[in-house]
């Protein structure tokens, strides 16, 4: 058995993009970690938040499930969503599922709060 371990790096209180770092694994056994996670992160109205996921190594279905619900969460407090970092493999599942259409893939973090920054 294969000892999967997920890290997620808070931003500041006092962030105003708010980046949540992810590292790591992220499946059936380390989303609710992210999830845990994300329901301690502001989303700003007129704003985004970026989830960095430059350091993980592995999404499954579970994972994805909790980065639709903080797009949810995210719109419904009048708010952008942006993933910066993720690996082609990443990207590719995102593309066959049809959720490149909901979310704002960009390739680094600081492309993603430039984004943010011309909105």
């Amino acid at each position: 058995m294969t000892d999967r371990t997920l890290a997620v790096t808070l931003p500041p209180a006092d962030a105003e993009i708010p980046v949540v770092g992810v590292a790591g694994d992220l499946d059936y056994h380390t989303a609710s970690e992210l999830r845990k996670a994300l329901e301690t992160v502001s989303f700003p109205a007129g704003s985004g938040v970026v989830i960095d996921l430059s350091g993980l190594a592995f999404c499954d279905s579970t994972g994805i499930t909790v980065l639709i619900a903080a797009y949810r969460r995210a719109q419904a407090a009048g708010s952008a969503l942006l993933l910066a970092g993720a690996n082609a493999d990443l990207v590719q599942v995102l593309r066959i599922i049809g959720l490149e259409e909901i979310f704002s893939l960009h390739p680094t973090v600081d492309d993603a709060i430039g984004a943010l920054n011309q909105s």
